[in-house]
């Protein structure tokens, strides 16, 4: 299979890795979600680079890595994060040449000690290129180049050490979960090079801010999933739709409460502390028979233990430890904005109820799930109380239904099977390029 071209030079490679945080919708996020990330202050960001050079590059240079799996010729299942560990897990279930990978220092979750890791401690060498790569990036991304230079430094390096560690291991392929974070970016590019076969398993819902997608295959959940990665650019490589493989062992329990009793909020970091206690607050207030348990991302930094203070009666869902389709089986209906929960509690027949928490500009229907009819809006807390009230006496049957433009095996035979549809469609395929 031919590889795509890579981009040639330093500043073509870094705008393809770092093509999401040159984007309107990172530079808009609210200064609170990306203090964090980047900080404002330009001295702020140098003592963040040098500190992520002088703790954790130098550091991963004293800690050898060692793993407990074989890479070489092994199916590579790259994670960066513990939901993409949770999406690809089932392959590493399936595939006895299947191990699961991720860079020397990323954090997992829970799932730390138990990725295999791929050592970091020649990116120290490629740091020359930075001055280099601020200006080429300079003259195409203007005054984000600088904005972001913290976020320019720490990309440096990935594509060079990954592609040693491909030309070392020469796995068989390399299969993705995600497929914007910057070092899978760089992971890709460097496979493109070495010709080395890439897959991409869908995780989550996209937007259309994603890049273009770019593997020899791609299994996503739904049409919803490939018109978006149509307007992203153009696709590369086979797609095929698979649903969505970490539903699986929940769509044969699907919700059938005809009253909605419980009630889960869910929130992300978008989301306005002020406004995410005022929308608890009146819900609580207002409907003092329903049950209500609030779900904060896992990636939240905030400590919202106050609210169980505020209201007692308040129950938490701990991200961290308890799966999304766990949360959803114990509620009757979903409060939340911008999240991805929204199609995984429609696909489990739980009445989903768009609200924003705050007015931030970054996104509004970010996913355009009412745009499409999967969720009713409420605008306002009084509208969000109403449709509440209508669920509170009646809740269809039939609401997953909405979701068959999102899931393409909903309603169909391969309905609960999207693992052993993934699976044959890969095996099927590593047949070919082997």
């Amino acid at each position: 299979m031919p590889a795509a071209p890579v981009p040639p030079t330093i500043t073509a490679r870094l705008r393809d890795i770092l093509q999401l945080r040159f984007t309107d919708l990172f530079a808009a996020l609210p200064p609170r979600m990306l203090e964090p990330i980047s900080p404002a202050n330009p001295l702020k960001r140098l003592a963040k680079v040098l500190g992520y050079a002088g703790l954790r590059l130098v550091g991963n240079v004293f800690q050898p890595v060692r793993n407990p799996e074989q890479l070489r010729g092994a199916v590579w299942l790259y994670v960066v994060s513990q939901n993409n560990y949770e999406a690809l897990q089932f392959l590493r279930d399936t595939r006895p040449d299947a191990v699961l990978v991720a860079s020397q220092s990323k954090q997992i979750g829970r799932y730390n000690a138990v990725v295999n890791r791929l050592s970091l401690r020649r990116k120290l060498l490629y740091y020359w290129q930075f001055p280099l790569a601020l200006l080429g990036l300079r003259r195409t991304e203007g005054a984000r180049a600088w904005r972001f230079f913290d976020l320019v430094f720490n990309a440096i390096g990935y594509y060079e050490v990954y592609r040693r560690a491909l030309r070392h291991y020469r796995p068989k392929a390399v299969v993705f979960a995600n497929d914007h974070n910057d070092d899978a970016r760089a992971l890709l590019l460097a496979c493109q090079t070495e010709g080395i076969p890439t897959a991409y398993v869908q995780h989550a819902s996209v937007s259309t801010n994603f890049p273009p997608l770019g593997f020899d295959l791609s299994l996503l959940e739904g049409q919803d999933a490939l018109d978006k990665y149509r307007q992203c650019g153009p696709v590369r490589g086979r797609v095929e739709l698979i649903g969505m493989p970490k539903a699986d062992a929940f769509l044969a329990r699907k919700n059938q409460h005809p009253r909605v009793q419980r009630v889960g909020i869910a929130c992300n970091t978008l989301d306005s502390t002020e406004a995410i206690t005022e929308t608890v607050a009146y819900l609580v207030d207002e409907f003092p028979t329903l049950v209500f348990t609030f779900r904060p991302h896992p990636g939240d930094p905030r400590d919202f233990r106050f609210l169980g203070h505020q209201h007692p009666q308040l129950l938490f869902s701990d991200a961290r430890n308890e799966n999304v389709f766990e949360f959803l089986q114990q509620q009757d209906a979903l409060i939340a904005a911008d999240t991805s929960t929204h199609l995984e509690a429609t696909l489990l027949n739980v009445a989903s109820l768009y609200f924003r928490f705050g007015t931030h500009a970054v996104a509004d229907d970010y996913y355009g799930y009412v745009a499409r009819g999967l969720v009713e809006r409420a605008r306002t807390l009084p509208e969000l109380a109403a449709l509440l009230r209508r669920y509170q006496q009646y809740k269809p049957a039939d609401l997953y239904q909405r979701a068959a433009y999102y899931n393409a095996t909903l309603g169909t035979p391969d309905e609960g099977h999207s693992q052993q549809r993934a699976a044959r469609l890969l095996d099927e395929w590593l047949k070919t390029v082997a």
